[in-house]
């Protein structure tokens, strides 16, 4: 018994490695790939579009959609922890640094928005989808420079990380305001008051006990609460995976006493294994599996040509451009442990498009199938030729800062890199 509880806590150390998510990810989306252009393809689309849930609460989704709005919705609970944390303990605590990414992230949403734009003028009917281009899908980036960056300065990823989170609440505010027919106040204020009573319970060390008179575990508390926050959310017809952004936000991240670490701490190590080794492999294997209808198409259709265009490369001169700029122009600073060919492979990386580049397609072009699949099918060439072109460039950064640490090490093995 012992031994399997050991087996289990390594199995969870293991999980809790970003390198380990990337590798589960990048593999659900290759098997999607592979098995929704197979033979069998069809046998995908069916497992993809099956419904389930209670009709009443109007939860009858299909199993892309839970992966999708639910399921994610954990792992950017995750992701506004961990930002949480590096605002009030962390990189981001410096405002001139902060607002980097910030203004990165805005204007990696407009270049592209303009480039496709430009590119359909001619063609009114292909113009409704110039929000595609403008999101970048931060699960699949995150994972991508785990895998290639381990060597990269940590002030990296807390970039990419911020640019993610500010990119994807932009692009649901762009999907709220162009491409949802209404926004209900009801559920959106009901989710608002739930959630101020979230952080309120994080005020206090025994405050969620003595709410909690039974003595059962926190969760108890916790995890209903939640669940009406997201279903409150889902119903307000904004995308539901803010629900799980907010939520981390509100984690508390300094310990009380009598407590040995803080809540935020505690949660993140709890729930980070089922993120990544259940949601995100999930997420891909329901999300990637775009059918390709042929290569002579796709590029010969305007509307791909501009999503592949403004994802590769109006994301590199709208986040490259805009942070340089920004440093020319105002007190905001790069971290001293990055060089902007650092931000310039994180630039293309951010090209990634997926999941909400996949969802804005669709609201996009509701009755024009075909128009939709070769949009579709851009977004995944893409987001294949950012990974390609993010990680020939980061791969050779992270060799060199690996050089840098042996160096510094006096070559006894890895040294402490730069903003460790």
């Amino acid at each position: 018994m012992a031994s399997q509880r050991r087996g289990l806590r390594g199995a969870a150390d293991l999980l809790r490695e970003d390198v380990v998510a990337g590798f589960l990810l990048i593999i659900g989306a290759v098997v999607a790939l592979v098995w929704a252009n197979s033979p069998a393809g069809g046998a995908y689309e069916a497992i993809r579009d099956f419904t389930f849930g209670p009709s009443g609460l109007h939860l009858e989704l299909s199993v892309e959609a839970w992966a999708s709005d639910a399921l994610l919705a954990v792992f950017f609970f995750i992701v506004g922890n961990e930002l949480k944390q590096e605002f009030v303990h962390g990189e981001l605590r410096n405002p001139r640094r902060a607002v980097l990414p910030i203004v990165a992230a805005l204007c990696g949403m407009v270049v592209p928005a303009l480039l496709y734009t430009a590119i359909n003028l001619g063609r009114p009917e292909a113009l409704h989808g110039w929000g595609i281009p403008m999101a970048t899908d931060i699960a699949f980036a995150v994972a991508v420079l785990a895998v290639i960056g381990r060597y990269l300065p940590p002030a990296l990823r807390t970039f990419l990380l911020t640019l993610a989170i500010v990119d994807d609440l932009g692009a649901i505010v762009v999907i709220a305001i162009f491409y949802t027919d209404h926004v209900s106040f009801g559920p959106l204020l009901g989710a608002i008051a739930l959630l101020a009573v979230f952080a309120y319970l994080q005020r206090g060390v025994g405050l969620a006990a003595r709410l909690n008179t039974s003595r059962l575990p926190n969760w108890t508390l916790y995890l209903p609460l939640a669940a009406a926050i997201w279903m409150l959310v889902h119903a307000s017809g904004v995308h539901a995976t803010i629900a799980g952004v907010a939520m981390g936000m509100l984690m508390r991240t300094v310990a009380q006493r009598g407590e040995t670490e803080s809540p935020s701490h505690r949660a993140e190590h709890l729930i980070r294994p089922w993120a990544n080794g259940i949601v995100l492999p999930v997420f891909a294997l329901m999300s990637a599996g775009v059918v390709f209808t042929g290569f002579g198409t796709i590029f010969a259709d305007t509307a791909a040509l501009g999503v592949i265009i403004g994802l590769v490369g109006g994301k590199l001169i709208g986040i490259l451009g805009g942070s340089w700029v920004t440093t020319k122009l105002t007190s905001a600073e790069l971290n001293p442990s990055l060089s902007w060919i650092d931000i310039a492979g994180m630039a293309m990386l951010a090209g990634i498009g997926f999941t909400v580049s996949l969802l804005i397609t669709e609201l996009s072009f509701p009755g024009d199938p075909h128009m939709m699949e070769d949009a579709k099918s851009g977004v995944i060439i893409a987001s294949l030729i950012a990974t390609v072109l993010s990680t020939c460039v980061l791969a050779v950064r992270s060799a060199h800062y690996r050089r840098l640490g042996t160096r510094t090490a006096g070559g006894e093995g890895r040294a402490a890199l730069p903003g460790e």
